[in-house]
């Protein structure tokens, strides 16, 4: 096995793993190079499992040992092959930004999206699909947690609107615990072309809002559409005109003690759960 141990924080063979945390170059930066990062031994498996192929390791030396069965899977096993960078834990945090207690990280090839069609296509043989749409939501938090309630819950696709964070940013990974590789998503482009997409495919729009024209969950529940697409918009501004303008009905969840809203990641578990088929 080519182990290759690393000692400079600044070694140019290593600018996948540079500045973790920050956000804004790192959102841009793995799109446009086609890359994602893998946190933890854990998350690896998963994303290996999915198909996705592995550009890179970098880990603690202590992590080896953890990961000797997959190394020679994804092509760990000789000089030339997928580099093992190793180093210790000082060195990682320079070269990452933060503590790299998790020990593992991985630099995979980003897969190709499908498009829009294609996912709606591969969802046809399922009796009562249910997709949930996210308008704008910019906490990479809170889209992870989203995607780990539509693989627990029952949602069958995810899309994303233009304007919402990368489900493939690291820490949107960690929090969906390697769901967004398993749960199919992808972006689209128009809300106008999405709503007639889906209503020429026989879904309902509905969202979850707080309006005057909502209905309560329970009652839209009672007689869900066999085929819908659920609308989760921000907790600010909640979903946004274009959104609102696709939808046949608003759904609001009931609150007690003067609550007025839940966190998005929160509201959508309750509402998969709910409106399952």
């Amino acid at each position: 096995m080519a182990v290759i141990q690393i000692e400079d924080p600044a070694d140019p063979r290593l600018s996948d793993y540079t500045g973790l945390t920050d956000v804004a170059r790192r959102s841009k930066h793995e799109p446009s190079m086609g890359i994602y990062l893998a946190e933890s031994e854990m998350v690896i498996r998963i994303a290996v499992e999915a198909g996705h192929r592995v550009k890179s390791l970098l880990m603690a030396e202590r992590w080896i040992e953890p990961l000797a069965d997959l190394l020679p899977v994804i092509g760990v096993e000789s000089a030339g092959e997928i580099p093992l960078y190793v180093a210790d834990y000082e060195t990682l945090e320079q070269i990452t930004g933060f503590n790299v207690h998790r020990g593992a990280l991985a630099a995979m090839h980003r897969p190709a999206l499908l498009s829009l069609d294609e996912l709606l296509k591969s969802l046809e043989s399922i009796t009562s699909p249910r997709i949930a749409i996210l308008d704008g939501l910019v906490n990479h938090t809170n889209v992870g947690a989203i995607f780990r309630s539509a693989a627990a819950l029952g949602a069958d696709a995810v899309l994303i609107s233009p304007t919402c964070a990368d489900p493939m940013y690291r820490r949107s990974i960690r929090v969906s615990m390697g769901t967004v590789f398993q749960v199919p998503w992808t972006r689209f482009d128009s809300w106008t072309e999405l709503g007639h997409v889906l209503r020429s495919r026989g879904y309902a729009v509905a969202a979850l809002a707080l309006s005057d024209d909502s209905v309560e969950i329970e009652e839209y529940a009672a007689s869900v559409p066999d085929r819908l697409a659920l609308i989760l918009g921000t907790e600010g501004t909640g979903i946004s005109t274009e959104a609102r303008a696709i939808c046949d009905a608003i759904v609001r969840i009931p609150m007690r003690a003067d609550v007025d809203s839940l966190n998005v990641a929160a509201a959508s578990a309750v509402a998969f759960w709910a409106l399952r088929a």
